[in-house]
This record gives structure tokens, C-alpha cells and sequence, in this order.
């Protein structure tokens, strides 16, 4: 069952792929360009090549930056000590998130990312950035990253179809299993919600529309 709904969910990623090509399509990805401009980086889906947005919709997860002002009422729903905490982005692409969660006290603020292209952007607009010093972008595969022995706030925009996000709540799981830390996750457009639903070690504490926060 999980297997098909992976297949089910690439498959809708490849339509929505084939869709961009239509100017309304073109104007809902792109016309998010204030942060853009106030930041002088490139964060949103403009200017990425096709192979990279044919094998991202391939892996499950087309390239969609994070609007700045829900991002923020994200973090406020968390309502903990965030410089008690570092920031993981899973999915990091061109790295608003991590330019946006700098602006927060973190301890320190990680982006894995898979596609070396979004990486490489990520990358150059960190270098712009006055709290560069605490952000790091690992170009690498979610599942098998090693996460901080600190306690955590994990983001996810939705950046893996349900098998992959299995592993890598899994992955999270063995990591807590070892290094006993609290975590937040702040799932964002949750549409495997039951992978960490039924993951036996977190806990469903808040939700909207758009996203839901769990917790251990």
C-alpha cells in the first residue's frame, strides 16, 4: 500500500511538472519574488533548469519556496526557547528557509538538500547573508542524514513522497534512540500526515489547513 501511494504521488508530481509550462502555473511559482528583491537572493522556482524540476517531481518533491509570513506564524505556533534548539530544513533547496529561520535565535540553523543545483543556489545566497557563520547547507539524502545531538525543530515542506518520508522519520527515530533530545517537527502541506501519526514516538500537538506541529 505504501509503495502504491508513492507511485500515485510521483505520478501526480509529473503532471504537475508538465503543468508549470502554462502562464498561470508560470505566475502562481514565480510571482513570489519580494523576498527576492528585499534580500537580494534567488530563492524561487525561476531559473531552475528543467532536468532539476523533472527530477525533483521524480523524487516526489517539486521546488516551492516557503511563503515568508506562514513561516513565521510556524514558528511562533512552537512557542519554546528557539535558541535552545537547531534548525533542520529536510528539502532545504535554494535555502529561504534557512535565511528566514537566521533571522530567529537559533542555535544554529542545517538545510539537506538532495539536488545539487538547488544546493549550489542555496549556497550563494547564504554567502549574502550576515548570519552565514550559522548556517549550513549539506547537499545529501534526507534519509540517511545524521541528525544534531541537539534538540531539534525539523522542517519539512512536504519533500518526500510517504515511503521515503517513512525512512526518514525512522531515521530520526534511531537518532533519538541514542541521544534522548526534544523535537519539534512542523510539517508543512502534510499530505503523508499518517507516516508521523502513527510513528509511536511523536505526538500530534497543533495543526491548521496548512500544516501540522508534532512533538515527542
Amino acid at each position: 500500500m505504501g509503495w502504491f501511494a508513492s507511485v500515485r504521488e510521483i505520478a501526480a508530481d509529473i503532471w504537475e511538472f508538465a503543468m508549470e509550462a502554462t502562464p498561470d502555473r508560470k505566475r502562481a511559482l514565480f510571482g513570489d519574488v519580494e523576498f527576492d528583491w528585499e534580500h537580494e537572493v534567488n530563492t524561487t522556482s525561476g531559473g531552475v533548469s528543467q532536468r532539476t524540476r523533472l527530477m525533483a517531481a521524480l523524487a516526489g518533491a517539486p521546488y516551492q519556496p516557503t511563503e515568508p509570513l506562514l513561516f513565521a506564524e510556524m514558528l511562533d505556533s512552537l512557542a519554546i526557547r528557539l535558541e535552545e534548539f537547531t534548525f533542520i530544513d529536510i528539502g532545504s533547496g535554494k535555502g529561504r528557509t534557512l535565511l528566514m529561520a537566521a533571522e530567529r535565535p537559533f542555535r544554529r540553523i542545517v538545510g539537506v538538500e538532495l539536488l545539487p543545483e538547488l544546493h549550489e543556489v542555496a549556497l550563494a545566497n547564504i554567502a549574502k547573508s550576515a548570519q552565514s557563520g550559522r548556517i549550513q547547507s549539506i547537499c545529501e539524502d534526507g534519509r540517511y542524514f545524521q541528525f544534531p545531538s541537539d534538540p531539534l525543530v525539523v522542517y519539512l515542506f512536504n519533500p518526500l513522497p510517504a515511503a521515503a518520508l517513512q525512512a526518514t522519520i525512522d531515521n530520526l527515530r534511531r537518532s533519538l534512540s541514542e541521544q534522548a533530545r526534544p523535537v519539534k517537527i512542523i510539517y508543512h502541506n502534510p499530505t503523508a500526515d499518517d507516516v508521523l501519526e502513527n510513528s509511536g514516538f511523536l505526538k500530534k500537538v497543533g495543526a491548521t489547513h496548512q500544516y501540522s506541529i508534532y512533538s515527542n
